[in-house]
């Protein structure tokens, strides 16, 4: 007998999909569409290794198949698994390829099962390799580096033997307060975009209907508008209009599905008034029917759980959530019940069936069905040198005096600080147990690169967190007695095994915030420094020695105006397990300071929200303090002077008819000259921004970032840098809710950073069709 269509390679995955959903019975399409069990729970250690549990077996029987198992792999805090108990690198393909073996063999149609993990900077599992957070990545403004480590990353995903990954990439900071601050690529759309598409380009490859072996698909998290919650309070309310929404948190989300993303994931915050996944108007208006998007939408953990309040019983809440267009559950007891929902009538049997269908097309693209087995792997190479590279080049020069960096010469360093000897409190949250030895400080690694002679000395000085100064006067004392102190200052997302977590894995922290003072659940209504580590910057800053403040931070702090006081204010954010190595490259100045601050720094959380493109209504500020930033988006010094020129235009005015695609009018090109007036090499980051003068639909704001350039230069070195302007440079939501582009008048602005702009003004006007 022939094989079913469904195994047909050659045959199209939309034909298969129609195929085996037509030999599917109504359970086992339910299945296809749940991810109720926790991976850890699909197995046990034994003396013989690992062998697979009763509960999952039952699991697979229940529904004559599994659709996703989540987190086979994870390990950490919450979920009680350790380098003891857990899965190691070298067992990650054995064990997957069991739990795969299983659900193929022991059931009727043999559907494999998609093994999804938790990919936030690296693979979230014992000896998963780590990336900087995030927010430092953003801070590269380096989408090409960052395409590549995640091309790595995605790689040691499928040698394990997963399949799918969950990458945060489409919350933008627009509270700092926000715990998850350090999960976004920062506070602006068009950045975060780039990062996005580089990020689905890296683990997918380009876009088309197979995935590789060596590659991993994306589900991108979260959709949409969860970085704008009231208050930075997690999982909150938002008060997002629709404009907003689409000018600011869609960006990330369209240029991913444009790129071509397997998946993304519904949000727990509400919009207008409905939570993400329950929001048809979100998931099948905007983002299928408008977008066009074919691929799988997931539900965030237990968040359909939630939805039984508003619909009134798990059954009518599977039903709810589905008919809105979530495709595939997350740990739930709502979704295994949508048979019941289909028998009530509460939702058609088509609806499931578009929903299952989506994750099987996933399968097929994934290629499970002919190589369902991950077997034996290359091994991936470059992943660590790629994560210390981010991290060198995030590192971001805030404020220097110009004379006390790089640290070269210096005979006596005194390190101080909480942040200074701990690998991690430097790698964020979403992180493995580190096998003892992993990962260098920022104490070692200065004291393994500083040469010979160099005496570095280091005291604590404080916890991070709590106002004990028992340990000040030591501090003090090597701070007085060495030619500059580092002071290493911030917060931590490190989870303890004490630390006390939500149902979904949110870390449960109030009063007394012990060593977690970021990271998913922790929110702050105050940015500034804790007591502690206050103090101790006003001790050591009151010797009059040179200091450096070193930021080992997941969200901006507010510190105050330390002109005068600190001879440098540095941030290295959260620089993963090569950070220590990168930072003093930095210091010592055997790497230039590169990084550019992807979110404003504010100067306290009193006068938030203070991202720079916000509307322009001409705020004055407030009376005792500006509105404006301590330091603007954007901004990054470096150990050399540029200069920049005045921008030019190639031509002042164009009309709307010449941005349409069909337009046949040379292009505008905005350029303008760099030069390093200094004595050091430079990498140098061209920024254009937009600024609407007059017309248009909406409020206009401030300025908008809408491209930006790398160019290297020797000392004395220019360079002219061009942008093309454009349709994506100009467009902004019309009424209709379309980008395009206006008519009106624009200044077109390039600059080192945000506050920082020279313009070149551009006059758009209506096609001679439309003003006829």
């Amino acid at each position: 007998m022939a094989d079913p269509l469904y195994r047909d390679p050659a045959a199209p995955v939309a034909a298969r999909v129609r195929d085996l959903l037509a030999r599917m019975t109504l359970t086992e399409k339910v299945g296809q569409v749940n991810q109720r069990m926790y991976g850890w729970h699909a197995y046990e250690r034994t003396a013989c290794g690992h062998r697979l549990t009763e509960a999952f077996r039952a699991e697979v029987a229940a529904f004559g198949g599994m659709g996703a198992l989540y987190g086979l792999q994870r390990a950490d805090p919450w979920s009680g698994v350790t380098a003891e108990t857990g899965i190691g690198a070298a067992e990650g393909a054995r064990v997957s390829d069991a739990v795969q073996r299983h659900v193929v063999e022991n059931t009727r149609l043999g559907v494999p099962v998609l093994m999804v993990e938790e990919m936030p900077h690296g693979h979230q599992a014992l000896d998963g390799t780590l990336l900087p957070v995030n927010l430092a990545v953003g801070a590269t403004w380096n989408p090409g580096l960052y395409e590549e480590a995640v091309a790595s990353a995605a790689a040691e995903l499928r040698a394990r033997g997963g399949h799918v990954a969950l990458v945060p990439a489409l919350d933008l900071v627009r509270d700092p307060r926000w715990g998850r601050a350090e999960e976004c690529f920062g506070e602006d759309p068009y950045l975060a975009a780039r990062f996005t598409e580089a990020l689905v380009r890296g683990a997918q490859g380009a876009p088309g209907e197979r995935i590789a072996p060596d590659r991993a698909a994306v589900v991108l998290k979260h959709f949409a508008g969860q970085g704008a919650t009231v208050g930075g309070r997690n999982s909150a309310a938002t008060e997002l209009g629709t404009r907003e929404l689409h000018e600011i948190h869609l960006e990330a989300a369209l240029a991913g599905v444009r790129a071509g993303a397997a998946g993304v994931m519904a949000a727990y915050n509400e919009f207008d008034g409905l939570p993400c996944a329950a929001n048809r108007e979100l998931l099948t208006g905007v983002l299928r029917e408008k977008w066009g998007f074919d691929g799988v939408v997931m539900a965030d953990g237990l968040a359909l759980d939630r939805l039984v309040r508003l619909a009134g019983d798990p059954v009518a809440a599977a039903a709810t959530a589905l008919s809105a267009g979530t495709d595939l559950s997350l740990w739930d007891g709502c979704f295994p019940r949508l048979a019941e929902a289909v028998d009530r009538g509460l939702v058609e049997e088509a609806a499931l069936d578009a929903a299952a269908g989506r994750v099987l097309a996933l399968k097929f693209r994934l290629g499970l069905f002919e190589q369902p087995y991950t077997g034996r792997r290359p091994a991936v190479t470059r992943p660590r040198e790629l994560s210390e590279r981010l991290a060198r080049e995030s590192v971001t020069l805030l404020a220097h005096d110009g004379a006390t960096l790089p640290l070269s010469g210096r005979a006596r360093i005194a390190v101080l600080g909480p942040n200074a000897d701990s690998v991690p409190q430097q790698l964020g949250d979403y992180t493995a147990p580190q096998r003892p030895g992993s990962g260098i400080s920022l104490l070692a690694g200065l004291r393994a690169a500083a040469s010979a002679g160099t005496e570095v000395t280091y005291a604590r000085g404080c916890d991070l967190v709590g106002a004990d100064r028992s340990a000040l006067p030591g501090a003090v004392a090597l701070a007085a007695g060495a030619d500059v102190a580092v002071l290493v200052l911030g917060g931590s997302s490190a989870r303890a095994a004490e630390t006390h977590f939500d149902a979904n894995g949110a870390a449960q922290v109030t009063g007394d915030p012990g060593g977690m003072t970021c990271g998913e659940g922790v929110d702050l209504a105050e940015l500034a420094l804790p007591e502690g580590q206050s103090a101790l910057l006003d001790a050591v800053t009151a010797t009059g020695v040179p200091v450096v403040v070193v930021l080992v931070q997941g969200r901006p702090h507010a510190l105050g105006d330390l002109t005068g006081r600190a001879a440098v204010l540095l941030s290295a954010w959260y620089p993963g397990p090569g950070g220590g190595r990168a930072v003093a490259d930095v210091l010592l100045g055997q790497a230039e300071p590169t990084g550019r601050l992807p979110v404003s720094v504010p100067r306290s959380a009193a006068q938030l929200p203070v991202f720079y493109n916000g509307k322009d209504h001409g705020y004055r500020g407030y009376v005792d303090q500006p509105a404006t930033a301590r330091h603007a988006f954007g901004h990054g010094l470096s150990y050399t002077t540029v200069e920049y020129g005045e921008p030019r235009l190639t031509r002042p005015v164009a009309t709307v008819a010449e941005f349409d695609e069909e337009g046949g009018g040379p292009p505008v090109v905005c350029s303008v000259e760099v030069r390093n007036t200094g004595g050091r090499p430079v990498r140098e980051t061209v920024q254009l921004y937009v600024r609407r003068l007059l017309g248009g639909t909406s409020w206009p704001r401030v300025r908008e970032l809408r491209g930006f350039h790398h160019t290297d230069l020797g000392p004395g070195d220019a360079a002219e840098v061009c942008f093309t302007v454009d349709a994506r440079t100009l467009a902004s939501v019309s009424r209709s809710g379309e980008r395009e582009v206006e008519s009106g008048e624009f200044a077109i602005e390039t600059g080192p950073s945000s506050d920082r702009t020279r313009a070149a003004r551009l006059t758009v006007r209506p096609s001679p069709a439309a003003r006829a």
